[in-house]
């Protein structure tokens, strides 16, 4: 029986990476929904492709577009944030594909849960901001997250077959982004455009300078810690700037099992969508004799603090993890605009955390309230920052 798709972003990276996978295997998938933010003429694309029963521009102002242009089609168009909880529900629906890029992904990924989806997860932002919260929700209405990030795909394929062995430690790996081995003395003259330079992959601007700032791992140490049940000294990241090795778990014996594989994000889109198969496909193949050297270094934290601050925002607990993701998509969007520098961005994210109130149990509805809290210090913060910054520039 076929797999009936709800994508949510299907037109970032990894949105249109997975509609590469169903088209690859129309026997095995359908697509029921797709959306997009703003993207209204590669939804009209996609619509007109995959054909599903609904599509969702979240721009209201982009709705007549995305009507008009699929009137001789039977899709349903909606338009809206709302609409996004409203279409994973859709009693045809089986997996969800959450391709959301930031902590809008949340409300979405709840919603599914608990309609009884499962759902494969590429919003690492869902589990950062309310990791607690939608592990509880997964566990009481007995569905599925499968991981998208190739470096949760990676942990959860090493642990198949592996549900009565302890894990004693997890290695998550990183690339290094453009800057790997740079001092700050450099980093406080780049922008964005080198930081967008990534060496081994494609991916969207947020998620590229994510990398470059080490903010993306330290999301990833969050998100690790929900998916697996683990504690904070149990999770490490090593730089591995091959990207082969795509991450590690250790477990009680001392023994280590690793996923490899080139840097090629259909891969794990694949495994989440297929799981609990393996599925023939055509992409390239590794050679050890294509990478006869696989090297790891130390994370440096004290260079790249945003790793260090997302570490302090997991040992809070709490709402800063929250404070922590809702700050660093501030800093940024005012990066990507050249308004602050690339250190700068640490500075602003920490000041926030300082001054945000914490608060220990939050629920779901708090969580909306204090990632605007959030966003609005950061943003007062981002300002004045801009004044400093176009000074010295």
């Amino acid at each position: 029986m076929k797999k009936q798709i709800a994508l949510l972003g299907s037109t970032g990276s990894i949105g249109t990476q997975a509609l590469e996978v169903v088209r690859a295997y129309p026997e095995r998938f359908e697509i029921q929904v797709i959306t997009a933010a703003t993207n209204a003429e590669l939804l009209i694309r996609q619509a007109l492709e995959y054909r599903p029963h609904t599509v969702v521009i979240v721009d209201e102002g982009k709705y007549s577009e995305v009507k008009e242009a699929l009137s001789s089609v039977t899709t349903t168009v909606l338009a809206g944030k709302a609409a996004l909880e409203e279409v994973v529900t859709y009693p045809a629906v089986n997996l969800v594909i959450n391709a959301l890029v930031g902590s809008a992904g949340l409300r979405p990924t709840v919603a599914a849960i608990k309609a009884g989806k499962d759902v494969a997860l590429a919003n690492k932002e869902t589990l950062v901001v309310a990791g607690e919260l939608v592990t509880d929700l997964v566990r009481k209405n007995d569905v599925k997250l499968l991981p998208v990030d190739s470096e949760h795909s990676a942990i959860f394929q090493c642990l198949v077959g592996e549900s009565d062995n302890p894990i004693e430690k997890i290695y998550l790996t990183a690339s290094g982004g453009p800057f790997r081995g740079k001092r700050k003395e450099y980093l406080a003259t780049v922008g964005p455009e080198q930081a967008l330079r990534h060496p081994n992959w494609v991916m969207g601007a947020k998620i590229t300078v994510d990398s470059a700032t080490l903010m993306n791992k330290g999301l990833e140490v969050i998100e690790a810690k929900w998916l697996f049940g683990l504690e904070m000294r149990q999770i490490d990241v090593v730089v591995h700037p091959q990207s082969i090795v795509h991450s590690l778990v250790q477990f009680a014996d001392g023994s280590i099992k690793a996923q490899l594989g080139l840097p090629d994000m259909k891969l794990p889109i694949q495994y989440a969508l297929t799981y609990p198969l393996r599925v023939k496909n055509s992409l390239k193949r590794f050679n050890f004799m294509d990478f006869p050297a696989l090297t790891f270094e130390q994370a440096d934290r004290d260079t790249f603090r945003n790793l260090a601050l997302a570490y302090d925002a997991l040992d809070a607990r709490g709402n800063m993890p929250c404070i922590l993701n809702a700050a660093n998509e501030v800093v940024v969007a005012a990066f990507l605009k050249s308004e602050v520098g690339f250190l700068q961005m640490s500075d602003i994210i920490e000041e926030t955390m300082r001054t945000v109130q914490y608060h220990a149990a939050p629920s779901l509805d708090d969580y909306a309230e204090i990632d605007q809290i959030s966003r609005k210090v950061a943003k007062e913060l981002a300002a004045k920052s801009k004044k400093v910054y176009q000074i010295a520039k």
